[in-house]
């Protein structure tokens, strides 16, 4: 366990139940509690930006304004070469239904669709972490998984369009391996360890 630990607990901007989990697992060892926001009711603002990090730094402020405590905003998304960077910022959105909730077993159907022929398959998950302090300090980490997208879908375990995409180094996708395995190559992960030995070691 580290022994500059900063922060005793962080409201995490997110209502998606996989990233509760990972995070809450990733920051576990410093002796971090994490404190999702949809416990404490708080809304999602809008995401308005036009990349990753104005996202995540969107959701961060808000947390961090409503709670007065540090908050960690995630934005992530699948970037497909062959899609000039598609779905990108748009991910969550392609899965959106009208009822709100998501539908990723769409959005997968939606990536393979757009896909057709093409031989390029190469495509990287991208995660940026937004961490917003009460003292308005504001950091910004990137992490990135390279890998192919696959079809059909393989595996159970995961989230998102896990089941569509290979890391390079495995022959599993995301959502056919143990959250262990994913974390070796996970983008979120690599996020994560970027704050991690800047802020915590």
């Amino acid at each position: 366990m580290t022994d500059k630990i900063i922060f005793e607990k962080i409201i995490l901007a997110t209502h998606n139940q996989g990233k509760i989990r990972e995070f809450s697992r990733l920051f576990a060892p410093l002796g971090v509690e994490i404190i999702a926001s949809h416990t404490l009711n708080l809304e999602e603002p809008e995401e308005t930006g036009s990349s990753f990090s104005d996202n995540a730094l969107l959701k961060a402020r808000a947390a961090c304004k409503s709670t007065g405590l540090p908050a960690l905003a995630d934005d992530s998304g699948l970037a497909v070469t062959a899609l000039n960077g598609a779905p990108g910022i748009y991910s969550a959105r392609w899965a959106e239904q009208q009822d709100g909730q998501k539908d990723f077993i769409k959005a997968m159907t939606k990536l393979h669709d757009a896909l057709a022929d093409s031989p390029d398959r190469s495509a990287a998950f991208v995660a940026v972490l937004a961490l917003v302090t009460p003292e308005r300090q504001e950091h910004l980490f990137e992490g990135r998984a390279e890998g192919e997208i696959i079809w059909p879908p393989r595996g159970d375990q995961g989230f998102g369009y896990d089941p569509v995409f290979v890391p390079h180094g495995d022959t599993k996708t995301f959502a056919e391996m143990s959250a262990t395995e994913k974390q070796i190559f996970s983008h979120r992960a690599k996020a994560f360890n970027a704050l991690r030995e800047a802020l915590f070691i």
